[in-house]
């Protein structure tokens, strides 16, 4: 088929679009400009999830051109990072060090134009968000072939912040090192990551050396300097510490995703489309949870997810995670949870924020 033009005309065509749209984008930026003061003549809150989702929900929708949802997702994730850059200097913390999943999640989440700031452990995200140092903090909830990240759960109990926002993100663990394959003798990563690569490493490594580390940026970097030392890591972990990538994909599941949160001082607006997670303790007597967890079932609200804690203040009392449909300000769940708060020596919400269903990554 031939082409309506020549190379020279649509090089032309290209650049006049480029002068066009980069015009709009510094108009977008002037309306930017001025929401930011708004906001903080108001004091609201700079980052609003709600809005966001909803604006990227209805860019797919009208989109009729040959641009993926995926490309429209990440084009408009930068701008809106850029966005949120001009109305003020944000900070978020993360699972660190730099190049882990935690980091790419935040960084698919929050674009490049914002800080990030690396913390060494859950806990200490939490705190960095709490004394207001970092707007924003993301961390690890739980991994859909391993389950729950139960530190994350246990920091929860104590912490007065809320999630304002989920992110998905698709996971894939390449095999990772600087030597060949022959002269590699073990393999540094993460033990959920091993989980994940179960049947992979069963099949491909049955005699190397699997070693835990605390993530899988510091596999890649014991990997980088050590001999005959191998990491199963991410591709940006392979660029950040200049490893080959010796197989990629090696995870036993196609859809290994992890679901990480946002928190922050304040919580999420509804949206029509929401979540809510919810902490309780039930009391001490044949049938609690069951009761507890009736008024859901009665009042046709879906859960997503029941996971439950030791509470660490006393033995055999446990905490109960929940997340259900809906927003804290919907009508029919302020109802179940006050039923639940019957059956409860403790109840506590952790935040309502939009169900996300996009996977990252």
């Amino acid at each position: 088929m031939k082409a309506k033009y020549s190379l020279d005309e649509i090089r032309t065509r290209i650049d006049a679009i480029d002068t066009e749209l980069l015009k709009l984008l510094n108009d977008r930026a002037d309306l930017v400009h001025e929401i930011g003061l708004i906001k903080k003549g108001a004091g609201l809150p700079i980052y609003a999830p709600e809005r966001e989702e909803a604006l990227l929900q209805s860019l797919i929708q009208k989109n009729s051109g040959r641009l993926p949802a995926n490309a429209v997702r990440a084009i408009y994730r930068e701008i809106m990072s850029a966005s949120l850059a001009l109305e003020k200097d944000l900070t978020i913390a993360f699972l660190g060090p730099e190049a882990t999943w935690t980091h790419q999640a935040a960084r698919s989440k929050f674009g490049l134009s914002v800080k990030y700031a690396p913390e060494p452990n859950i806990s200490d995200v939490f705190a960095r968000v709490t004394r207001s140092t970092a707007d924003y903090g993301v961390v690890p909830i739980e991994n859909s072939v391993e389950g729950a990240v139960n530190h994350t759960l246990d920091v929860f109990m104590d912490s007065e912040l809320k999630i304002c926002a989920q992110i998905l993100l698709r996971i894939r663990n390449d095999f990772l090192s600087k030597w060949p394959r022959e002269e590699i003798r073990k393999i540094y990563s993460h033990p959920q990551v091993f989980g994940q690569c179960r049947q992979w490493l069963q099949e491909n490594a049955r005699s190397l050396e699997q070693i835990e580390v605390s993530s899988t940026t510091r596999a890649a970097q014991l990997a980088s300097t050590e001999p005959g030392a191998a990491a199963l890591a991410s591709s940006m972990a392979a660029e950040v510490y200049g490893l080959k990538t010796l197989e990629t994909s090696v995870q036993d599941s196609p859809n290994n995703t992890t679901r990480f949160l946002v928190i922050s001082h304040s919580g999420c607006p509804p949206t029509g489309n929401d979540k809510t997670s919810l902490m309780f303790s039930v009391q001490d007597r044949v049938g609690a949870l069951y009761s507890a967890l009736e008024p859901f079932s009665r009042l046709r609200l879906s859960m997503s997810k029941i996971e439950s804690r030791p509470s660490k203040r006393k033995n055999w009392e446990y905490f109960f995670f929940v997340d259900v449909d809906g927003h804290i300000e919907d009508g029919v769940l302020k109802q179940a949870i006050q039923d639940l708060g019957q059956y409860c020596t403790f109840v506590k919400v952790l935040g309502s924020y939009p169900k996300t269903d996009a996977v990252n990554g």
